[in-house]
């Protein structure tokens, strides 16, 4: 079966390049988060970046993989099935497909290896240009990463063609070659339960994802998008015939439309693999966006709520006729112990005065007082009253006692708040510091801003440059991961509508030879490729909706990035509208007489 496999993957390349480029892209990718990820321990922001890189990279390649398999299995079915009526068991089929699997992990591993090496290079400056890494960061290599991406390029092929192959054994091989029974069937009985599960998750996670955490929203909004997006991808078969439908009310008047209309509902599964990928990508781009910018829109407001005053210097101020909270900067390491070793967690916090602090901040703790924010005391979310913590900061280890619980940020910064007199004078001097200056009622704030030392900012410019960070970090995440989910789409996209084309040679030529000429036949292709794109942009928006709808409850608000959806609709239907005019023109370039007699 082997020597079959070995043949078969070289006769006919066209067909696993696509899923080739996804698994050496698969395998880069995880090769060089993992080295990444081992060499940037102290760096958490980094750590949750790559650890959602590692996630997104696994599933999209295991889902392509998959989708291009079933697709191509589907294309091959009356080859599969003469070798089944010449004495092929099932078993022997299957073997046929796992060593065809194989042979794309090998090929995917040992491409995806030396590219990784790049690809490490790329990501690193990436992170280090995002700052989410210093500038002299630098990972490390270690030789036993090979064996790691050996198992994820093999283990994402054979994982791809599991189902595909099973399925494929079951179809008996007269109904293949009449293309009858189960081997037209497309909505099978574990495509359906796999959709409804997963759309019953996808809900469940949209609704957990109100309760948790602002450091929860970006994953868990990845998580419904993804969900979200299998179910509807395996419950496409049911859209895009309805979709075709839809369109031929407009469309089915012309002969162009008809054929067209008629493609749609005879090529199902053509057109559920072309927008799956499509599907996903809406899904993943528009979902995070808009969980993203809803964040950066909960911060601004938060802000806005919370801090109520006239001015923000970025120094130490002297005496003034107003209101003047004082707020350094200062990094802490929080140390745990599990399991005799200690857990280290980088952050932040702020050095304050706490009644000056709490003239100017108007957002007050969930339980405890900020008034005994004094001595060996600190103050911070998801803490527990009457706890001690352990915290390093400048050098100095203390123990202090938590005597308030603040409620959940959206917009960033630092997370504990601490009485400046706990930190060192040195430390105070090396840290970032900002005033904030409330101008009490019957003092002209033109005399305060002008005893302030320059630069001086409004709170309201403090507020949009505050947001405008946060806007910097989320455009970076989002250049991480939505390129990443970009370029798997892309492939995906071009992969499967280069093989539904070139199975289709005789269908166009039997188009041409009863009176359309090459022209129209484009036109046809082309117009039934852009319905197909159009509905998975639709249903990928339908999952994106589910996921912002999951943040919008947790914060109360949705803000809606429609210049994204522009952006990735338009490119959607670009992308694909040019890979069918170009494929379709390959596939009517010989003449139709020589293909009209030959079987696909």
């Amino acid at each position: 079966m082997f020597a079959l496999s070995l043949s078969t993957f070289r006769e006919r390349w066209q067909l696993f390049i696509g899923a080739i480029v996804t698994v050496v892209l698969g395998v880069a990718l995880v090769q060089s988060s993992l080295l990444i990820l081992l060499s940037a321990t102290s760096y958490a922001e980094a750590i949750t970046l790559l650890g959602m890189t590692l996630f997104l990279a696994a599933f999209l390649a295991v889902f392509i993989v998959s989708s291009t398999f079933a697709f191509t299995i589907a294309q091959r079915r009356r080859d599969l099935a003469l070798l089944r009526l010449v004495g092929g068991g099932r078993g022997q089929l299957r073997r046929l497909l796992l060593s065809e699997a194989l042979l794309l992990g090998l090929v995917g591993t040992a491409l995806g290896v030396p590219l990784g090496l790049v690809t490490m290079r790329v990501q690193s400056w990436l992170l280090t240009d995002l700052g989410f890494l210093p500038d002299a960061f630098s990972p490390q290599w270690r030789a036993w990463i090979v064996a790691v991406a050996a198992g994820v390029g093999i283990g994402v092929s054979q994982l791809g063609v599991l189902a595909a192959s099973r399925r494929a054994s079951r179809v008996r091989p007269l109904e293949a070659l009449r293309e009858t029974g189960a081997a037209t069937r497309v909505m099978t009985g574990p495509r359906w339960a796999v959709g409804l599960l997963f759309l019953a998750g996808a809900i469940a996670l949209a609704i957990l994802s109100q309760l948790g955490g602002p450091e929860m929203a970006i994953p868990m909004s990845m998580n419904v998008a993804l969900t979200a997006a299998v179910a509807l991808s395996a419950l496409s078969p049911l859209v895009v015939p309805m979709a075709g439908r839809l369109f031929g009310l407009v469309l089915g008047r012309t002969p162009l439309g008809g054929l067209a209309r008629a493609n749609l509902r005879d090529g199902v599964r053509r057109s559920s693999s072309t927008a799956a990928p499509l599907l996903v990508l809406v899904a993943l781009v528009v979902g995070m966006s808009a969980s993203m910018s809803t964040l950066a829109e909960a911060g601004k407001r938060e802000l806005a709520d919370d801090v109520r005053a006239d001015f923000v210097v970025s120094s130490t101020v002297g005496p003034l006729p107003a209101v003047a909270s004082t707020e350094h900067v200062v990094p802490v390491t929080v140390v745990t112990t599990s399991d005799d070793e200690e857990d280290l967690d980088s952050d932040s916090a702020l050095a304050v005065d706490e009644a000056a602090y709490q003239q100017v901040h108007h957002r007050g703790p969930v339980s405890g007082s900020l008034a005994d924010l004094h001595g060996l005391a600190v103050a911070g979310p998801g803490l527990e009253l009457g706890e001690t913590l352990r915290m390093r900061i400048g050098g100095t280890e203390v123990r202090p006692r938590v005597v308030a619980v603040l409620p959940e940020s959206y917009g960033g910064g630092a997370s504990y708040l601490l009485p400046r007199e706990l930190v060192s004078p040195q430390a105070l001097a090396q840290a970032p510091v900002r005033t904030i200056v409330q101008v009490p009622p019957g003092t002209d704030p033109a005399v305060v801003e002008a005893a302030l030392p320059q630069p001086v900012s409004t709170v309201e410019e403090w507020r949009a440059s505050a947001a405008s960070e946060q806007y910097a970090t989320n455009r970076g995440i989002m250049l991480v991961l939505m390129g990443l989910a970009g370029l798997y789409s892309l492939v995906a996209v071009i992969n499967a509508v280069v093989i539904a084309a070139a199975e289709r040679k005789s269908e166009f030529a039997a188009a041409r030879v009863t009176g359309l000429d090459r022209r129209q036949v484009v036109g046809m292709a082309l117009l039934e490729a852009e319905i197909v794109a159009g509905t998975g942009v639709l249903l990928g928006l339908l999952a994106a909706a589910g996921s912002a709808a999951g943040i919008g409850g947790a914060v109360g608000l949705v803000s809606v990035p429609w210049a994204v959806i522009g952006v990735v609709a338009a490119g959607a239907l670009l992308v694909v509208g040019a890979t069918s005019v170009w494929t379709t023109l390959s596939a009517t370039r010989t003449a139709p007489v020589r293909l009209v007699g030959a079987r696909e």
